[in-house]
């Protein structure tokens, strides 16, 4: 089977299936922070703009840069955020378009697991920032099962089929991130365990959002297969009294201040 890469372009089809849990996570996420206002921060791997979002709305930033590979997820961001204190360029994690300490906080949202080289991302967060800001992430528990739709990972894996993973999932781990931070010199380095739970109308709305988040992946496979994986998680997903689908998803949150 040909090795799939993950990748978004669609920044509409991302908010259905991410975007949702992004901000659920980074909700909490942010409260943990606690950052003061009027601050310049850089969103970095931004995506489709739905965790910079809550930096506007929660954070009272002075400025906020988006930075993302994605020029169509970026499309789709500059279209959600209109409040002017945003802007979005693509941008590579390894070599972040700012000058030594010009920043007040760097973020990652949903992406040290998506940088091919951890540490080179974290350092490049802490380049840009001022001494005394703030360097921060938070990513789903991948090889603790957090992710969402983890159910749909085990069912295809228990039919031999080759999900899709990030180059670095291991990154995501409290251990490892602690190691990450404190290699590239942040101090005051604390963690968080973030549980969160999205609702789903009914199984077929669970089930609409997971066809959007693994179609390359069903794409590949015999229909009859996919039918079974789709009967597999009705099974292990049953609904309340309303019909409705709780299912929940666990991130790993890091933050600390450059020397």
């Amino acid at each position: 089977m040909t090795e799939q890469k993950i990748h978004f372009d669609d920044g509409a089809a991302y908010e259905r299936v991410m975007g949702v849990w992004s901000r659920l996570a980074g909700a909490t996420f942010l409260d943990w922070l606690a950052p003061a206002r009027d601050l310049s921060w850089v969103d970095v791997g931004c995506g489709n703009g739905a965790f910079t979002e809550l930096i506007v709305e929660r954070c009272g930033p002075v400025r906020v840069h988006g930075i993302d590979p994605s020029e169509a997820q970026l499309v789709f961001a500059r279209q959600r955020n209109t409040s002017g204190v945003v802007d979005f360029q693509t941008g590579d994690a390894l070599a972040l378009p700012f000058t030594d300490s010009s920043l007040d906080a760097a973020i990652m949202a949903l992406v040290i697991f998506f940088v091919p080289e951890p540490a080179k991302g974290v350092a490049e967060m802490v380049r840009v920032v001022k001494p005394g800001g703030l360097v921060a992430a938070y990513a789903w528990d991948i090889p603790g099962a957090g992710l969402p739709y983890e159910l749909i990972v085990t069912e295809l894996r228990a039919l031999g089929v080759t999900v899709p993973m990030p180059p670095s999932p291991s990154a995501s781990l409290l251990p490892n991130l602690r190691q990450l931070w404190t290699g590239a010199g942040v101090d005051a380095v604390e963690l968080l365990e973030i549980t969160v739970q999205r609702t789903f109308a009914d199984f077929e709305d669970f089930w609409d959002t997971t066809q959007l988040a693994f179609s390359k992946t069903f794409a590949t496979m015999v229909p009859h297969d996919v039918d079974l994986v789709k009967a597999k998680a009705r099974t292990g997903l049953p609904p309340d009294d309303d019909g409705r689908i709780t299912y929940s998803a666990r991130a790993n949150a890091i933050k600390g201040r450059v020397r």
